[in-house]
């Protein structure tokens, strides 16, 4: 009986092009970018396990939790992939699933609201870090973008000036924007970390802003990025709002001593402090009231003038 010659090249060419495909999706997948919902704390991960689709159970803790998160993001990144981290809110994801009336006990809800904070939410790229020095960073990132928010609602909500019809908020930030180069400038060369605190109606404003000004810099110094902006606005709302806050600039410059300047915000003026406030205000601990010995090494200087002397407003 005569044998059968079985023929394998369509076989084979049906072999070569599945594997293409595959190849392609493979190559097509490193360039579509993912998001991590990550969850800050373990009280979070106790609410999503209340979840009966959720991944984890009642048996894992938070740290099991966060050592498969870990893994996810470094596989990811092994891939090629880029991959953002956000910060999941069980609160946020629950609200979220009832104004768009979706069953919140799914992967896909999750999946959706995760999908909404890569757009809107707080969020950081990945870029190797392990996943608890992540937590902090992200939570940071979380209270600096929600401080700006609230800022910038109060500097809209400020309204216009009685005499001339001047936006307050607006001129506000110029002002603001232009005591900063001033302050910036007048520290001199060296590395300048400043902290600006406005108590408001519904939470403390706080903004922290490093800057570097160079010796050999002609001009005034240059000063961009979110960091400024963020400050630029807070200082803008304590000046908008004409009620108390306070301003601390500490000056680092190769061999010599920190200086540290202080101004005061006083009904919609930032006005410089002298050595001994300044001191007073850096040696006694804001939350008992009781002196704190002075830094070795730290000049406590008076603040210079920096704001407008005769604001409109």
């Amino acid at each position: 009986m005569p044998r059968t010659r079985h023929d394998t090249s369509q076989t084979t060419g049906r072999t070569a092009r599945t594997g293409g495909r595959t190849t392609r999706r493979r190559m097509l997948r490193r360039e579509v970018p993912s998001t991590v919902g990550l969850l800050a704390d373990a009280g979070d991960f106790a609410a999503m396990r209340g979840y009966r689709s959720f991944t984890f159970g009642h048996h894992d803790d938070y740290g099991d939790y966060l050592r498969h998160v870990d893994g996810l993001l470094r596989s990811l990144a092994a891939q090629g992939i880029h991959t953002t981290v956000a910060l999941f809110d069980p609160e946020e994801y629950a609200e979220f699933c009832r104004e768009h009336g979706i069953d919140p006990d799914t992967a896909e809800a999750r999946t959706r609201f995760t999908a909404e904070l890569a757009g809107a939410g707080t969020v950081l790229p990945y870029t190797g870090q392990p996943v608890d020095e992540l937590i902090p960073l992200l939570v940071d990132e979380a209270v600096r973008q929600a401080t700006w928010e609230y800022a910038t609602t109060l500097l809209a909500g400020v309204g216009s000036c009685a005499d001339c019809g001047e936006d307050i908020g607006r001129a506000s930030f110029t002002r603001a924007s232009e005591a900063l180069t001033r302050l910036v400038g007048g520290a001199g060369p060296g590395h300048h970390h400043l902290v600006c605190s406005v108590p408001a109606q519904e939470e403390q404003l706080v903004a922290v802003l490093h800057a570097e000004a160079a010796a050999d810099r002609d001009g005034p110094p240059r000063i961009e990025g979110r960091e400024s902006l963020d400050f630029v606005t807070v200082l803008a709302a304590g000046l908008a709002l004409g009620g108390p806050g306070g301003l601390v600039l500490r000056s680092t410059t190769e061999g010599l001593g920190d200086r540290v300047h202080g101004w005061r915000l006083d009904r919609g003026r930032l006005v410089p402090l002298s050595a001994a406030a300044v001191f007073n205000a850096y040696c006694t601990d804001a939350d008992t009231g009781d002196p704190v010995a002075p830094e070795s090494g730290v000049e406590y200087c008076p603040g210079y003038e920096v704001d407008d002397p005769t604001p409109h407003h």
